[in-house]
């Protein structure tokens, strides 16, 4: 299977990061980012990163407030919110301002997610006439 889609997972907690690499690396190209500050870097050094799967809660800088910042390096990236807590009014304003295009809840459900993924992709194809 070709993996034809790079994507950036951002998380302060190290299992998080290998546990998402383990059960992804398989379906997608993954890179990970222990903090909002080196996914930043990680954009700069890689220009086919296309979704952003983001923790909420992270020391430094939420993840509203890295995707935010990231999508001035790529406008039109497709961006999830991962949170172990319930959805806050900050989430829901970036979903309603579209500025995240789904929020996931932990543990993750690795189906949902690949389905998420998958499907804003097209989306995002079909929509820019490729």
């Amino acid at each position: 299977m070709e993996k034809s889609i790079t994507l950036l997972y951002v998380d302060d907690e190290a299992i998080n990061l290998k546990l998402f690499e383990i059960n992804f690396s398989k379906k997608f190209n993954v890179v990970t980012a222990p903090s909002g500050y080196d996914a930043l870097e990680k954009l700069k050094e890689s220009p086919s990163i296309s979704v952003v799967i983001s923790d909420m809660r992270m020391p430094g800088m939420n993840g509203i407030d890295f995707i935010k910042l990231a999508k001035d390096y790529r406008e039109n990236m497709i961006c999830f919110i991962l949170s172990g807590y319930d959805v806050t009014e900050e989430i829901s304003r970036a979903y309603s301002e579209r500025l995240i295009d789904k929020y996931f809840q932990k543990p993750f459900n690795m189906r949902d997610i690949e389905a998420s993924i998958r499907e804003a992709v097209d989306l995002r194809a079909n929509s820019s006439g490729r």
